[in-house]
């Protein structure tokens, strides 16, 4: 689990007036972390590009230029010259040991953007865009200084971005660097030490990216134990029962020790599956995945039950969600979903194009006015959201794109639920698995089914 912000102007700052750094210093260590990676990557006398920006993020790229100058052929081409002081200096060093600025584009092995990083609050000029698309088109390994250009602090394209094979990002990562928008521009992501542990760098976090390694699994590590000892999930299975009887599956697959549907009709389930017209005996319930309205006439009745909860789906369109957000639950909302959600309870009317623009600041508001609701937004990166803290998990695919994968999701976390996981941990490691869970097949194939098989592959 890695930490992450939404800004690292303050931490600069921090090396400035406490530890005595200068601005000179931490650009020579992000220029030397771009250089590492060329190092890493390419040859020596390849040719590599250098596209940079008038400002500081600019001065990067001319540092990274001159530091490669003699172990590259190295073509920096500046299209809005040098404008802010550290950018005129370090131009000035370049030219020193020999630099020259291009005027135009080369044929290159690397191509390295450095014209805006963070920061950006505006749409990107045509000259600018333009550029961006020929660089987009040049086939060569790519590496973005600090975020790649285009993509603004909320993580939404300006309109168009460089698209990275690696984005290496300075002193800390960016919560814009994991918007859904982002993903595909990003690529790998690398933080740059700039001159001091990341520990000293940095202040207290609420953002965290989580990682493959973070993944803990529901191991049964009691002999002496039975069926009952690993919890008891009943699923509502609803006018979609397809739905509900795949996270049923999900969840008896997941280390649940019994898994039951509840239904008023008689529907074809796996042997392994039971199934009741009654709600009674659960460790956990999970619903709303298929429901519709099947059983909106006992939801009040279902709220004054004590017990952890998963609600999906169809409960985001319905006024008594509000009668379950004071309990134990995790609530898996997809971007249209969470859009209805947020206007039943009066937070605010959203387009699910504004939803996903504003995806962290509103799953953050969400959890400040409900700290004890857990919140996963499901996306391209999913968002959990708890007590003001938001977790995101960046480790899923486009694979997971299909009908089903959420009602999957949703047998997970209800499965570590009734085995008794806080709602939290539940969302993290359901989450994670899930995610981990797609990315064994290839990326137009995977199925629901699949994705429940693949969990055994995990461990």
């Amino acid at each position: 689990m890695r930490a992450a912000f939404k800004e690292v102007y303050s931490f600069d700052k921090k090396c400035y007036e406490e530890y005595k750094l200068t601005e000179d210093i931490l650009m020579e260590h992000a220029a030397y972390e771009m250089a590492l990676e060329i190092y890493k990557n390419i040859s020596k006398n390849s040719v590599v590009n250098i596209v940079s920006g008038p400002g500081n993020n600019g001065a990067d790229g001319v540092t990274l230029a001159r530091i490669l100058l003699g172990d590259y052929h190295v073509n920096l081409y500046m299209p809005l010259g040098a404008k802010s002081q550290m950018c005129k200096l370090q131009l000035e060093r370049f030219k020193a040991v020999g630099g020259i600025v291009e005027d135009k584009f080369h044929a290159c092995d690397c191509l390295v953007d450095a014209i805006f990083g963070s920061g950006l609050k505006r749409d990107l000029s045509s000259e600018i865009a333009g550029i961006i698309n020929k660089m987009n088109h040049i086939k060569a390994f790519k590496i973005a200084c600090d975020i790649p250009t285009g993509i603004d602090d909320n993580g939404n394209l300006r309109p168009v971005a460089f698209r990275a094979d690696v984005t290496v990002t300075m002193g800390a990562e960016k919560i814009s660097l994991y918007s859904d928008f982002a993903k595909d521009y990003v690529g790998k992501i690398k933080v740059a030490n700039l001159g001091v542990s990341f520990t000293k760098y940095i202040d207290k976090c609420c953002y965290y990216v989580l990682e493959k390694e973070d993944l803990i699994l529901p191991f049964r590590n009691k002999q002496n134990s039975h069926k009952r000892s690993y919890g008891h999930l009943g699923v509502l299975v609803g006018d979609k029962p397809g739905a509900g009887i795949m996270a049923s599956i999900a969840a008896f697959n997941y280390g649940c020790g019994l898994v039951s549907v509840v239904s008023r009709e008689k529907v074809d389930t796996p042997y392994e599956i039971m199934q009741t017209n009654k709600i009674d005996n659960f460790n956990a319930l999970a619903f709303g995945m298929g429901m519709s309205n099947h059983f909106d006439d006992i939801l009040k009745d279902i709220a004054q039950i004590q017990m952890p909860m998963v609600i999906d789906a169809d409960m985001f369109y319905k006024d008594d969600i509000k009668l379950f957000l004071d309990k134990k639950v995790v609530l898996t909302p997809h971007p249209k979903e969470f859009a209805s959600l947020l206007k039943i309870l009066g937070i605010g009317e959203y387009s699910v194009r504004e939803v996903q623009e504003r995806r962290f600041e509103l799953a953050e508001k969400f959890s400040e006015i409900y700290p004890q609701v857990v919140l996963l937004l499901k996306g391209a990166n999913k968002i959990i959201a708890y007590n003001k803290k938001l977790f995101i998990d960046p480790t899923g695919n486009v694979a997971l794109a299909k009908g089903g994968s959420g009602d999957v999701l949703a047998g997970i976390i209800g499965s570590l639920l009734a085995q008794g996981w806080h709602p939290l941990k539940a969302a993290i490691h359901g989450s994670l698995a899930h995610s981990l869970a797609g990315n064994y097949e290839p990326n137009f194939a995977l199925t629901p089914m699949k994705i429940i098989q693949n969990l055994e592959k995990l461990g």
